[in-house]
């Protein structure tokens, strides 16, 4: 007997049987249930051709030795440069704190980009790589003004310094911002990442620091003159300066999506016209995601004899094995259909000229 649903009364029969609403609601909770067990089985995310995560052993591994290090010794450096009263060291000591800030951010960067896409972040947190990127190029900056302002206090106001503990601490310091510059610099070589290269560029910093807290105090030992404690911090504090504007520079293009650089995006529209079917491109951009991920979408007019399908795959081929352009969309038009009459007459009148 076919199941016959009567709406009219307050019941349903099936086989001549009488099942209660109570009875039907439970079973519709039951199978609802099993539905949301299965739901949550899939994936929150849309399929994707290619992976909007990023995931970076190397780095991680050399960002967390460097932390453990560089916070041991900032504390370190603090002590010294109170002891020693040596603008130098305590400039120091502030930038290798900002490092440790630095290296907290760059890990918080790592782990997000980690995080796979979902329905509100369809890219992922790549670009979480990139705001980390230019917090640090900021707090760089800040340091370095920072330095700016007290050196020149300094030497209006110059004081008493202690060689021995200025040198001690100095030569130490240097040791341990070779041996942490090294390490980053083999993880920026193995795994590309901005956010680590703003984190190296701290610890260029430091180094250069330490190199010229050494060099102030043995000019300070045999001349006698404390002003080069602070002339020499002013010095450095223009090296950092330039590095977290290089920073800042860098993470600045990413955020506004412009063209990355190396790629000419008119280079780019000629060799789509020399793949056969292609009669126009046009509405095309190139932009960024995070410092190793490159996305491009363009328009293409493709000509009626053509298989529009064929001409997709050779645009994307031709991208991916001479740009290594592999995250791409490409729609193609027809201007009989699309309506494109004044990208038309911009283009005849372009030409005219």
């Amino acid at each position: 007997m076919i199941p016959i649903l009567n709406y009219s009364k307050k019941f349903i029969l099936i086989e001549n049987k009488r099942y209660s609403f109570s009875f039907l609601r439970a079973t519709i909770q039951v199978k609802i249930s099993l539905f949301r067990k299965r739901c949550a089985m899939m994936p929150e995310y849309d399929y994707h051709h290619l992976p909007h995560v990023k995931v970076q052993s190397a780095s991680k591994k050399a960002l967390w030795a460097t932390l453990v290090l560089t916070l041991f010794f900032m504390f370190v450096e603090i002590a010294g440069g109170l002891i020693s009263h040596s603008l130098a060291l305590l400039s120091d000591s502030a930038h290798m704190a900002s490092d440790v800030i630095a290296l907290l951010f760059s890990m918080l960067a790592l782990f997000m980009a980690t995080r796979p896409p979902n329905r509100k972040y369809t890219f992922g947190y790549l670009r979480f790589e990139i705001i980390a990127s230019f917090l640090n190029g900021l707090t760089l900056a800040g340091i370095s003004i920072g330095i700016f302002i007290e050196g020149i206090n300094r030497l209006v106001h110059p004081q008493p310094i202690d060689f021995k503990w200025m040198f001690i601490i100095a030569v130490t310091g240097l040791v341990v911002n070779i041996i942490l510059t090294i390490v980053l610099h083999r993880s920026t070589k193995e795994e590309e990442n901005l956010n680590v290269q703003s984190a190296l560029w701290h610890f260029i910093g430091d180094l250069l620091n330490s190199a010229g807290v050494i060099v102030s105090a043995l000019l300070i030992y045999f001349t006698g003159m404390n002003f080069f404690d602070p002339l020499i911090s002013i010095v450095i504090g223009g090296i950092i300066f330039y590095g977290g504007a290089k920073i800042i520079r860098a993470s600045y293009l990413i955020l506004m999506d412009t063209v990355p650089e190396g790629f000419d995006l008119e280079q780019i529209r000629t060799d789509m016209y020399q793949i056969e079917g292609v009669e126009d491109v046009h509405d095309m951009h190139l932009w960024n995601i995070s410092s190793d991920h490159c996305s491009l979408t363009a328009h293409v007019f493709v000509r009626h004899s053509s298989e529009p399908m064929h001409v997709i795959l050779a645009v994307n081929q031709m991208l991916e094995q001479k740009y290594g352009i592999r995250h791409t969309t490409i729609q193609t038009e027809d201007p009989t259909i699309h309506d494109h009459t004044d990208y038309l007459r911009q283009k005849d009148r372009t030409v005219s000229l």
